[in-house]
């Protein structure tokens, strides 16, 4: 496998697996690995797409869980050629793929409402200034809604999930509400959220939350998560989440 410019080989260790990245494109963050690990996955079979699929490192983490194809979306050339080299390289391409294109044409592509499982890593936040844009245009989109509103990411994973399948997000805890509504707007039913904290006596920055396509309300709350101990360690759960055995 050839590594291109600035990129490098980094390792998901909990996985034995390896992901291409590059300090000059936006890495993958603690976000993607709670998400892959969050969210229900079927363990033999099934169709899973991951939306907002940067460098891949949802569908290369999901891959340990599932047997389960899984496509990952991408609008970002340079991120899904990292992708696609990653996938190649873990020797995975029999179970991954990678879709590069706007999200919001995924489902006339991959198929509307085939799909049992949508994961979603969406920018967090609004439009930002000429300037931030100026300064590195794959980090702006990748943090900023300029290809795709909160809104459209909702959609497109409606349009995907068949009846019954689950959709997954990960954002802050400001737009919480933002999505359950747009979940609703759009047939998904939040049935499972976790609030995520830096450590204890912090308020939470990171939302976990789950729905299923015309499911019935009924959520749950789960357990908090809690990243740091006091002395700057990780906790025994993030631990196990992050290097597995290795703990």
């Amino acid at each position: 496998m050839q590594l291109i410019g600035d990129e490098r080989l980094d390792y998901l260790l909990a996985e034995d697996l390896s992901i291409i990245q590059s300090p000059s494109v936006f890495a993958f963050s603690l976000d993607a690995v709670l998400l892959a690990r969050f969210v229900y996955v079927p363990i033999q079979k099934g169709s899973l797409i991951d939306l907002c699929s940067g460098n891949g490192v949802i569908p290369l983490l999901l891959s340990t869980r599932t047997k389960g194809k899984i496509t990952g979306v991408e609008i970002q050339q340079r991120l899904y050629d990292m992708a696609v080299r990653s996938i190649e390289h873990n020797g995975l391409s029999h179970q991954l793929g990678m879709l590069h294109e706007d999200l919001k044409v995924a489902a006339p592509i991959l198929g509307y409402a085939k799909h049992d499982v949508v994961t979603c890593n969406p920018p967090y936040f609004l439009t930002p200034s000429d300037e931030e844009k100026n300064i590195n245009e794959h980090f702006a989109i990748a943090r900023h809604e300029i290809m795709c509103t909160l809104e459209d990411t909702v959609k497109a994973s409606s349009d995907l999930l068949k009846q019954g399948g689950k959709a997954a997000f990960v954002h802050r805890p400001g737009r919480l509400l933002d999505l359950i509504t747009l979940m609703r707007k759009y047939r998904i039913e939040p049935k499972r959220i976790q609030f995520v904290y830096p450590k204890m006596g912090k308020e939470a920055n990171t939302i976990l939350i789950e729905g299923i396509k015309h499911g019935k309300a009924d959520v749950k709350i789960l357990p908090p998560l809690y990243v740091y101990e006091e002395n700057g360690e990780y906790t025994k759960e993030l631990k196990e989440i992050l290097y597995g055995d290795r703990a």
